[in-house]
């Protein structure tokens, strides 16, 4: 099979039979064999009885419901998981993203031999409250990735070499950070090309501001996953290092502090008067820093014993299949 679509969506029944004979009609031009795999992800305005109904009609849809809202990250995870070509296509369902583009991507993948192309939507129908942010942190991505290329890493329009989708996991909100994830797991052929952005069509969009929160949070975990998730101890252990002997210098200090104030009274026989080292503030704070140091560690070592074993993380309840 040439194409696998990848279609999460949620609550987008008034798009769906314009996308899937859009679809259609780009594959049958073009000769491709294909699969359309609509990931419902718990809709509850009547998007999977329409794909039910469209499905009769259509021998090249797949559908998968879940049984309640997971997230577009679960949808496209699930949908990789069920995906049958040698070239995974991924769209949003609320048509503003354009199939036309389809045959193009496809091409990037197979003949320039590439394992990831990302749509880059140069011209977007996105007021400035959406627009600044997600520059803001496509900036900060690829700092952070080291991926240099990539102007929309958060574009649902993207297409993949199967052997891709099948190697990386997408979880928690991670759809957004999908190439870093492709990097990190050692597919390093990374392109873009420029994609139509079409003004929404239908309803309305499912994302609110929580999302740039989220987006940012998910930048800093996905950064530390990819360096460090292999090797906890790394980080944990040398944070603790840090602290504990920085701690344990300045306890130290203190002490050796109080010595010098006694023998320099015994001495001279004066009557300085001078502080206990139980009295001094940096007593305190030495004491903490060590503490936390010796914590640090011992969460490097926990870390290390638990790192990538949740084994139940991407599992999800399809109520249905079709």
């Amino acid at each position: 099979m040439d194409i696998s679509v990848v279609v999460p969506l949620y609550d987008e029944v008034e798009s769906l039979p314009e996308l899937t004979s859009w679809i259609a009609r780009v594959m049958q031009e073009n000769g491709f064999t294909y699969e359309v795999i609509l990931v419902d992800d718990g809709s509850k305005d009547g998007s999977w009885d329409m794909i039910v109904k469209l499905k009769e009609n259509n021998p090249f849809l797949r559908g998968i419901k879940f049984r309640r809202n997971y997230g577009k990250s679960a949808a496209l995870n699930t949908g990789f998981e069920a995906a049958k070509g040698n070239v995974i296509i991924t769209m949003d369902a609320d048509l503003q993203d354009s199939p036309d583009e389809i045959p193009a991507l496809y091409r990037r993948i197979v003949e320039d031999k590439y394992d990831l192309i990302s749509g880059w939507k140069a011209k977007r129908y996105d007021p400035l409250s959406k627009t600044i942010p997600t520059k803001l942190f496509n900036a900060a991505t690829r700092k952070m990735s080291g991926i240099p290329n990539l102007h929309d890493f958060n574009c649902g329009l993207k297409a993949y070499r199967s052997t891709v989708v099948k190697n990386i996991e997408v979880y928690g909100e991670m759809h957004r950070y999908i190439p870093v994830l492709a990097k990190w797991a050692g597919f390093v052929k990374i392109g873009e090309q420029i994609v139509e952005h079409r003004p929404r069509k239908y309803g309305k969009t499912k994302f609110g501001m929580a999302r740039f929160v989220n987006g940012f949070l998910d930048l800093l975990s996905i950064f530390f996953v990819g360096k460090f998730g292999k090797r906890p101890m790394h980080f944990f252990g040398a944070m603790g290092v840090l602290s504990f002997l920085a701690g344990f210098i300045a306890m130290v200090w203190v002490i050796v502090e109080k010595q010098i104030i006694i023998y320099h009274n015994e001495k001279y026989h004066t009557h300085d008067q001078f502080r206990q080292v139980t009295e001094q503030p940096l007593f305190y704070i030495a004491l903490v820093a060590v503490v936390i140091g010796f914590q640090l560690f011992l969460t490097g070592f926990v870390a290390e014993l638990v790192a990538r074993s949740a084994s139940e993380r991407n599992k999800y309840q399809v109520e249905e299949m079709i």
